[in-house]
């Protein structure tokens, strides 16, 4: 092998990727943009859900319930009759009817124990897993305290001391924002490379590589370490800006540490996606290869849900992919301020698989430029 040859095609491949602008704009969007709507387009608690509301009592204690729901969890309660309570949620207009029956107050006072009924359009998952908990919570807190008439704070036998680390607030975007970074090195290093080997079979400069005193193993690592870079280069440009500039979310550990992390994971998914390249004839079928690769690789991989909860064959099976232990690392560095004497086993876990994963892509490719010559 030849360094300068490694050097020169590698350019070549940067120069290739700044004629493709639609890879450009992906690549701009996926460490700007993908980054900041990720982060900050999931609320973190219940965020005005639309409610409306059957009051057939009309008595105080109903305008009482009607009156705890205000933003920001509630809109503004809808008052409507019962007659068009379905007709609202067929249309989506509402995510929860609640639906105060007659005489409430007067059985409440007697003794009898009324029942309220609450309508939840559960396909909205995100508003209808919290809102019913929410909603029986200020229905039972009105109720009680109309009945103590007399509005106090519970004391509680034990008092739980809660200290929650390295997220302090508990805000969604802090784990979003980092977890949508490390998505998308995965997602972004398989395209690239992948794209880079079929857009050459495509255009067929391949055949030209063919001819020249260059090596497969030569034509492998100009593409690994050339669109490696620019998802490097991408990242670190997403973390201090993105993330840590408009975000304001603050980083524990050591950006180079986990930058380095990041260039032996992007040794892993680079060769992921020469091999995939290789099996691929065109960009419709990569495409399609690349979502049955992709989505296990994000969803499986601990980012999204912590391996515990998961399977015990799902987890022996995922120990495979280096997604798994760069989001252990990862997670380790950025939020618990980890350094190197804690993630080693990580960065030798990903080494091997990545050593794996290219020698296994280059005698597929190998196998491939000898059948095309």
């Amino acid at each position: 092998m030849r360094g300068s040859n490694v050097f020169r095609l590698g350019v070549k491949e940067l120069r290739s990727l700044l004629r493709d602008p639609m890879m450009l704009v992906l690549i701009l969007y996926a460490f700007s943009l993908g980054i900041y709507t990720a982060a900050t387009g999931m609320p973190e608690t219940l965020y005005k859900a639309p409610i409306a509301i059957v009051d057939e009592d009309q008595s105080p204690l109903s305008n009482r319930i009607t009156s705890a729901f205000y933003p920001p969890h509630f809109t503004r309660p809808s008052l409507v009759t019962s007659a068009e309570v379905d007709r609202r949620m067929d249309n989506g207009q509402d995510t929860f009817a609640l639906d105060i029956p007659p005489n409430l107050q007067r059985d409440l006072l007697a003794g009898r124990t009324p029942t309220i009924q609450l309508n939840i359009d559960a396909t909205r998952m995100s508003q209808a897993f919290t809102g019913g908990g929410y909603i029986q919570q200020i229905v039972n807190g009105e109720v009680n305290e109309f009945v103590a008439h007399v509005r106090k704070a519970s004391v509680a036998p034990v008092d739980l001391d809660v200290r929650a680390r390295f997220n302090p607030t508990l805000a969604q975007s802090w784990f979003g924002a980092v977890m949508e970074i490390i998505n998308n090195v995965t997602m972004l290093s398989i395209v690239l490379t992948g794209a880079a080997l079929i857009r050459e079979r495509e255009h067929g400069t391949i055949e030209h590589l063919l001819v020249m005193p260059v090596t497969p193993f030569e034509i492998m690592a100009s593409k690994v370490w050339s669109m490696g870079l620019v998802v490097l280069v991408a990242c670190a440009f997403a973390l201090s800006v993105v993330v840590q500039g408009v975000l304001k979310v603050p980083i524990e550990g050591s950006i180079g540490l986990f930058l380095a992390g990041a260039a032996l994971h992007l040794f892993a998914t680079t060769s992921m996606g020469i091999f995939m390249g290789t099996i691929a004839r065109s960009m419709p079928q990569f495409g399609l290869l690349l979502m049955l690769v992709l989505l296990p690789l994000q969803m499986l991989s601990g980012g999204m849900t912590p391996q515990e909860s998961m399977p015990e064959f799902v987890r022996i099976v995922m120990q495979a992919a280096p997604t798994t232990h760069f989001v252990k690392m990862s997670q380790a560095i950025l939020y618990r301020g980890a350094g190197l004497d804690v993630v080693w086993p990580q960065f030798l876990e990903i080494g091997v698989i990545g050593a794996i994963f290219f020698t296994v892509a280059l005698g597929r490719f190998r196998a491939t430029l000898g059948a095309m010559a």
